[in-house]
């Protein structure tokens, strides 16, 4: 299993910006893709954002699109999840997690990676 640890979760005023990272103990696919998921108290874990690896493409909940920026710096292994204009509905715990790429889509990753998570709280 891949290692990884998650950093950057806090408590933030409605209108305010957060930035997660997620740093990889190390890559051992060849295609692989990384994401943001998300599970808020009584709800399902919903994906936030994902990319891939070399092709750099990136998709995103419709509920974060325009808000949030994904990216992923490969010198240094790390994910981070750039979070603007933030509304109390993100409020969750937000996970990064990795799977292999068999095809050319991140939804259809199984994502077998997950770190242990980072709260985010957002006060109105």
């Amino acid at each position: 299993q891949v290692q990884l640890v998650e950093s950057g979760g806090g408590s933030v005023q409605a209108g305010g910006s957060l930035r997660l990272t997620c740093a990889a103990s190390e890559y051992r696919y060849s295609r692989f893709c990384m994401g943001w998921f998300r599970q808020a108290p009584g709800k399902e874990r919903e994906r936030v954002a994902t990319i891939s690896y070399r092709l750099s493409t990136t998709a995103y909940a419709d509920s974060v699109r325009g808000r949030f920026t994904i990216s992923l710096d490969n010198a240094k292994k790390t994910l981070t999840l750039q979070m603007n204009s933030l509304k109390p509905e993100d409020t969750a715990m937000y996970y990064c997690a990795l799977g292999p790429l068999y095809t050319s889509n991140c939804a259809t990753v199984q994502y077998g990676s997950w770190g242990q998570g980072t709260q985010v709280t957002v006060s109105s």
